[in-house]
């Protein structure tokens, strides 16, 4: 399974993940949260798509993208066994921190009316066991069966782009993306803006 920013993160040591996952998290102004046995750090660009990761005490991370342009997501036809089956191969202590969860922002609910049970949706899930990182197995099961291209209609390649796993993240990388979407009027705001991120990635070491 050869893809860029899936070998570049499968390279970058957990706490180096978890630090990134911690400043873009502040970036975008998205209150850290505190689950049974894991605290999720997240990340949207105000336009539906987000990457969302829940870090466990035990070192294993889960990792959630969604892409509401793509092919995988699903929102619409509220079908709870195939989300569900996303979820595949993934052990059931971090299906658990998404399952019968309130929803938010980057994750919304799909709930089963058979059983009232519900699910965070996710267009693709991914998990690191301690050592190293997995696509779920239902996952790349529906991704084969549909001949569909797993990490870009995932989300992946897009909501993980923002982290430049193997690549140099500094204050002035991320201000330089912004800068090159038109996001400063002027020299001034593009400075101030850049004080703020440095201020950010300091808290975060």
């Amino acid at each position: 399974m050869s893809n860029a920013t899936w070998d570049a993160l499968a390279a970058t040591p957990l706490p180096e993940v978890r630090r990134r996952a911690a400043i873009m998290d502040d970036v975008a102004e998205i209150e850290p949260v505190t689950v049974t046995g894991a605290h999720r750090l997240a990340w949207n660009d105000r336009g539906g798509q987000s990457a969302v990761w829940y870090f466990t005490e035990d070192n294993r991370v889960l990792l959630l993208t969604f892409d509401h342009e793509s092919a995988l997501n699903f929102y619409a036809e509220e079908d709870f066994a195939l989300q569900e089956s996303f979820y595949k191969g993934v052990p059931e202590s971090l299906v658990a921190l998404v399952r019968d969860r309130p929803e938010n922002y980057e994750s919304l609910n799909l709930t089963d009316s058979t059983t009232g049970r519900s699910i965070h949706y996710a267009c693709g899930a991914f998990w690191y066991d301690g050592t190293r990182w997995h696509v779920s197995d239902g996952l790349a099961e529906y991704c084969r069966h549909e001949n569909a291209d797993l990490f870009g209609e995932s989300g992946f390649d897009y909501c993980l782009d923002a982290y430049r796993f193997g690549q140099d993240f500094t204050p002035q990388t991320i201000v330089a993306i912004r800068d090159d979407n038109g996001q400063y009027e002027d020299e001034k705001e593009r400075e101030a803006d850049l004080t703020g991120v440095r201020e950010v990635f300091a808290r975060h070491g």
